[in-house]
This record gives C-alpha cells, sequence and structure tokens, in this order.
C-alpha cells in the first residue's frame, strides 16, 4: 500500500514536472531565460520545440500502465542528455541539480505503475 502511494506521488510530480518544462520549451520565447538556458548548454533554437514536444510525449507514456516503463527510460535518458550537455559547455552545478530528477525514473522503475494489480 505504502508502495502504491509513494509511486502514485512520484508519478505525479514527474508527470506535472514534464509537461511543465515541455511547455516552458514550446513557449522559448516568452521566456528568456529558457531560451539562455536551452543555448548555453548548445541546443540550436530551431531544436527546442522538438524537444518541448518529445518531453510532453514522455509525460503522457508515463500516465499509460503498459508504456510506464518506457516512458521512465525516456525521461532517465532525456535528463542524461541534458546533464551530459551542462557537463560539455562546464556547468557542474547544473549536473548536480539534475540528480535527484534522474532518481525520480529509475526509483519509479522499481517501484512500478501504482494502478497495477
Amino acid at each position: 500500500m505504502i508502495k502504491s502511494i509513494i509511486s502514485l506521488i512520484l508519478l505525479i510530480v514527474s508527470v506535472i514536472l514534464n509537461l511543465k518544462h515541455g511547455w516552458e520549451s514550446l513557449n522559448y520565447k516568452n521566456n528568456p531565460q529558457s531560451l539562455k538556458m536551452m543555448n548555453d548548454l548548445g541546443i540550436n533554437e530551431t531544436y527546442i520545440p522538438v524537444l518541448g514536444v518529445s518531453i510532453i510525449l514522455i509525460a503522457i507514456l508515463l500516465l499509460i500502465p503498459k508504456t510506464f516503463f518506457l516512458g521512465n527510460v525516456l525521461n532517465a535518458m532525456s535528463i542524461v542528455l541534458i546533464m551530459a550537455l551542462a557537463m560539455r559547455v562546464g556547468n557542474f552545478k547544473m549536473v548536480l541539480m539534475e540528480i535527484p530528477f534522474l532518481m525520480i525514473p529509475l526509483v519509479m522503475i522499481g517501484l512500478r505503475y501504482p494502478f497495477k494489480n
């Protein structure tokens, strides 16, 4: 029971964070800080909407029981990609800040989908 509650909380947090970051990536022109961060990471302006759509799709995959594992793997891979890009430009503060967010999908894989019997 407790395992399911923790899994549900992590699922809600992960979906909300992915939707928030995806939406911000799609509206990067209204958010100059987001655009600056993406440019600092070396992400070209033409790829920012692609990144936003993919992050929103990952959030949707997390909600579907059959794609829960795939969604978590893609979520972890996207976080590792951001960490690698930050390391490439020498932004180790961002790398350290992403570590707890990398742990969320990995813990969720271990806890499994909360509503599955």
